[in-house]
């Protein structure tokens, strides 16, 4: 099996859709009374977070690599 990148920015932005599911879920099943805009705020806010934390880790990512180049080792092979 391939391994993949771990993506933060998609962890977050998957968590707070799978909140506002379970919101709109318990809204329909009639576990509890959910008002229509409630979940705007949420899913908006969640997605700022989600690219927020992309762009951080893309930096991180960024400048991680720069320092493992600049190393002064040469490289194997």
């Amino acid at each position: 099996m391939l391994r993949h990148e771990f993506q933060p920015g998609r962890l977050v932005a998957g968590t707070v859709l799978v909140a506002a599911a379970v919101i709109y879920g318990g809204d329909a099943g009639g576990a509890w009374e959910t008002p229509w805009f409630v979940v705007i705020p949420l899913v908006v806010g969640g997605l700022c977070l989600a690219g927020v934390t992309g762009a951080v880790t893309g930096q991180v990512r960024r400048r991680r690599g720069r320092t493992d180049l600049g190393g002064g080792e040469a490289p194997d092979g």
